[in-house]
């Protein structure tokens, strides 16, 4: 039985809501896992100091959303994506990239093993590697940095085992437990994630249609106590949002002024044709700028690349040895033989070309509703009408067959979610399973939700 205990001292509605809406929100940002088995409803009644009845109606609205089920005799759990009713779900939650048209991958795995079976000196590839990577290694990620827009050497580019684990060791070196990380009001579950596991205070900032408001970043930090602050500027996650080069300087600015660090995460930077300069270029001394190939060539090519200030390269080098020691050579070097034979960039225009088509698909199925999306992003944020709430509509929309993101799972702090959702385009394995997603989901825009279930 997990120990699981949400903080429902602010709740605004029914305390039941409120319980069933923190079930939502940690399901989402995978807190809650599924087959995981709550707390009795004596027990979390205990903990939570309300009534036995208060959590039988809780754990009935959340039974009710899709969000667990009970199991006479032994419990309550949270439900898996896995289970039986969810066959043929189309998944529009997960963010992954489109798979490219034809066996494109699959050639360019198989060009790369033959030149690494053809090669001299493969066997290095299953020693220990230089904590920071092998010299080529370094060498790629400097190219594949410079096609985001940085000139830099290779000695300042850490290698490392995906963006994830560059995220957790930049904010492992630059912040202590309970010091404060600035982000934006709404932003990628995975900092969170991080940001838990190092113990680390997040501070929520308000966005506008540009991103990261210029005067709530700079009321944070004369205010004083703010170490860093983590962006995602490029097709930002979830808002899609894309941060022009005034915010940028605006906001390097800023940061210079007052001493706080900046931690960009690019992943998607490749993506759009034309994009402005990395807020790192602005502001380098203070930079640590993270991207990987996950998002742009393959999710299980776990390589990431990492550009931080000369001084700070040693801290977090050893960083990564104590967490992974080193990145996977072999995945490296694969990296390694698409960016320099050019396999990557003709990856990267298939990824992209397959999110324009799929753009396009949504924007036809979408149509008179109100949403965000850049013509080249993988995701789309779905404004929703009155009466919907996210977490309402997302468990419909799994009952229907669609699983969908919740605003909740993006949500810093105890501010009120938007009434949103992210639609991912990539995850569904063709075009025609996309299309009968996002059918669903217009279907159900159409729709009211439905009604509560009364519980006594």
């Amino acid at each position: 039985m997990t120990i699981w205990r949400p903080d429902v001292r602010r709740a605004r509605g029914p305390v039941y809501e409120a319980i069933a809406l923190a079930i939502a929100a940690d399901v989402a940002k995978g807190r809650l896992k599924g087959g995981e088995r709550l707390p009795t409803h004596r027990d979390l009644a205990g903990r939570l100091g309300v009534t036995v009845g208060t959590v039988s109606r809780a754990y009935a609205e959340a039974a009710r959303r899709g969000l667990i089920s009970g199991e006479v005799g032994r419990g309550t759990f949270v439900r898996g994506d896995a289970a039986p009713d969810d066959a043929g779900l189309v998944d529009l939650a997960s963010n992954h990239p489109p798979l490219p048209p034809g066996d494109a991958l699959t050639a360019a795995l198989e060009d790369a093993f033959a030149s690494l079976a053809g090669a001299q000196g493969t066997g290095e590839l299953l020693a220990y590697p230089p904590d920071s990577g092998y010299a080529r290694h370094r060498e790629a990620g400097a190219q594949w940095l410079a096609w985001c827009g940085l000139d830099t050497p290779p000695d300042r580019v850490l290698a490392c085992s995906g963006s994830q684990h560059a995220l957790a060791i930049v904010l492992s070196t630059l912040l202590r437990p309970g010091e404060t990380l600035a982000t934006e009001a709404l932003t990628y579950p995975g900092l969170q994630a991080v940001a838990n596991l190092l113990h680390l205070r997040l501070q929520g900032l308000p966005m506008d249609r540009h991103g990261l408001e210029p005067g709530a970043f700079e009321s944070a930090c004369l205010a004083g106590g703010l170490k860093a602050v983590y962006l995602v500027p490029t097709i930002h996650n979830p808002t899609t949002r894309m941060m022009p080069l005034e915010r940028r300087q605006q906001i390097a600015r800023i940061a210079r002024a007052h001493g706080v660090a900046i931690v960009e995460d690019d992943i998607h930077a490749h993506l759009p044709s034309e994009r402005p300069a990395p807020v790192a270029s602005l502001a380098p001394e203070l930079a640590y700028f993270i991207t990987s190939t996950s998002k742009t060539l393959a999710p299980g090519l776990r390589v990431g690349y990492l550009l931080a200030p000369a001084d700070h390269l040693e801290r977090l080098t050893a960083a990564a040895r104590a967490t992974v020691w080193a990145s996977a050579p072999l995945m490296a070097e694969i990296a390694t033989l698409w960016i320099r034979q050019g396999t990557a960039q003709r990856l990267l225009a298939a990824r992209r070309g397959e999110a324009v088509a799929r753009q396009k698909r949504a924007r036809e199925a979408l149509a008179g509703w109100h949403f965000e999306a850049h013509p080249e992003g993988y995701h789309v944020w779905l404004q929703l009408p009155e009466p919907w709430t996210s977490v309402t509509f997302s468990a419909q929309a799994r009952r229907h067959g669609v699983a969908v993101t919740p605003s909740e799972a993006f949500v810093i702090g105890r501010e009120p979610a938007p009434h949103a959702v992210r639609l991912c385009l990539g995850a569904a394995r063709s075009r025609a399973s996309l299309d009968r997603g996002l059918g669903l989901v217009a279907s159900l825009l159409r729709e009211s939700p439905e009604p509560t279930l009364a519980v006594g």
